[in-house]
């Protein structure tokens, strides 16, 4: 009897002790379950906050591109305003421009009436000392062999400018110049520097008389008469023109020191002009090492 109730109180050992770990594993279940549910809580709620931070993105890239579009359209516009104004001031440039002009050749043309003026008496004297025709018979009597006849005057003398403006001076001469009649043409220009010598024409005239020198090779007189614009007329506009030419005449007189200190002083001093850029390339010409010759 005590054997069996050893056995029994064994054997209910042995069901206790199968019975505990069943027990654990059971309770590690359930916390990895619960641990499971709560990622899947987790993940919807990331799930969640990625879709509305999509959503935050897609408004976010509406709006820049709406802010784009009306930057876009703003510069649009200011350059459209831009362009009205430049054309703006562009019309009023050349409205400007037109107003010197008129306003110059106003100056011009009073300046000549002037100096028209001005040599009326000459002009009347020198009317009532020509000779009168003998067989007019109106004319006065032939002034006795005793009395002194005034001398004639302006007999081989440039034609008369009275009346004549600067401008149209200059138009005359230049007419002359391209015609090739040179002597006509340095007539022309040595007038109008005579008798307007500060009008605005005077330093092209100026710039003429070297630029007809030139045409016929007179190095040395073309030389002198672009210096004389250098000198008398700083503010004309052909001054980077005469440093040029005047190099130019000094190249072909064989003087390439002149000729580099003239284009030099075009480059220095008028470095955007056409001339200046002229001046460079024969710079670059005459600064370039020439080539020694072949030795045979």
């Amino acid at each position: 009897m005590k054997k069996l109730m050893r056995l029994v109180t064994g054997v209910c050992c042995v069901l206790a002790l199968l019975a505990h770990p069943a027990a654990g594993q059971n309770r590690e279940h359930q916390q990895m379950s619960a641990e499971l549910r709560i990622l899947q809580e987790q993940q919807q709620q990331l799930s969640l906050a990625i879709a509305q931070l999509a959503d935050a993105l897609k408004a976010l890239n509406s709006r820049l591109d709406e802010a784009a579009i009306a930057t876009r359209k703003g510069f649009a516009d200011q350059e459209l305003s831009i362009r009205g104004v430049g054309s703006d001031l562009s019309a009023i440039r050349e409205r400007t421009q037109e107003t010197d002009t008129r306003i110059r050749t106003l100056r011009d043309e009073v300046e000549a009436l002037r100096t028209t003026i001005a040599s009326l008496p000459s002009l009347v004297s020198q009317a009532s000392a020509a000779p009168s025709d003998p067989t007019d018979p109106n004319a006065l009597p032939a002034a006795s062999p005793t009395t002194a006849a005034p001398s004639p005057v302006g007999v081989g003398s440039a034609p008369s400018t009275a009346g004549l403006s600067p401008t149209r001076m200059l138009d005359s001469a230049k007419s002359d110049y391209f015609a090739g009649q040179w002597s006509l043409a340095l007539s022309g220009f040595d007038a109008l520097l005579r008798t307007f010598p500060r009008s605005e024409s005077a330093g092209d005239a100026q710039f003429y008389i070297g630029e007809t020198y030139y045409a016929q090779k007179k190095w040395s007189e073309a030389i002198d008469a672009y210096g004389l614009v250098l000198q008398n007329h700083r503010t004309s506009s052909v001054v980077p023109d005469a440093y040029f030419k005047r190099g130019r005449a000094y190249e072909q007189a064989n003087m390439p020191d002149g000729a580099r200190a003239a284009w030099e002083a075009v480059v220095k001093s008028f470095p955007e002009s056409d001339a200046a850029r002229l001046a460079k390339q024969a710079l670059d010409r005459i600064n370039r090492p020439q080539p020694a010759p072949a030795v045979r």
